[in-house]
C-alpha cells in the first residue's frame, strides 16, 4: 500500500495533542500506517543500566503516530497528495494537490 508521507518529508500534525507541529518524518511503519516525527509523541521510557547506558534512568523518546494525522508540507502550506505519472520519465511522482506542483 502507498502512503502519502515518506521519511524524510516536512509534515504537519493535525490531530492529537501535538497538533499544529511542524516537523520531520524519522521512519515510516507502512504495514501499521504509523510514522516517527521528530519531537512529536514524546514519551518517558524508564531503562535499566546496560553496556550503552551504564546509568540507566529515564530517557524521552518519539513513539509513533497514525499517518492519518499528519499533513505533508509544501513550503509553508500544508497540502494533500496526489499521484500521476511524470511526461519526461515515465514514473510514478507525488505532486501537491493545492499548487500541483511535484513534492520531491
Amino acid at each position: 500500500m502507498k502512503l502519502h508521507v515518506k521519511k524524510g518529508d516536512t509534515v504537519k500534525v493535525i490531530a492529537g495533542d501535538d497538533k499544529n507541529k511542524v516537523a520531520k518524518v524519522l521512519k515510516v511503519y507502512p504495514e501499521k500506517n504509523r510514522a516517527i516525527v521528530e519531537g512529536v509523541n514524546v514519551q518517558k521510557k524508564h531503562t535499566k543500566p546496560n553496556a550503552k547506558n551504564t546509568q540507566g534512568g529515564i530517557v524521552e523518546q518519539e513513539a509513533p503516530i497514525h499517518i492519518s494525522n499528519l499533513m505533508v508540507m509544501d513550503g509553508k502550506t500544508p497540502t494533500r497528495i496526489g499521484r500521476k505519472i511524470d511526461e519526461k520519465t515515465g514514473k510514478l511522482v507525488r505532486y501537491s494537490k493545492k499548487s500541483g506542483e511535484e513534492i520531491k
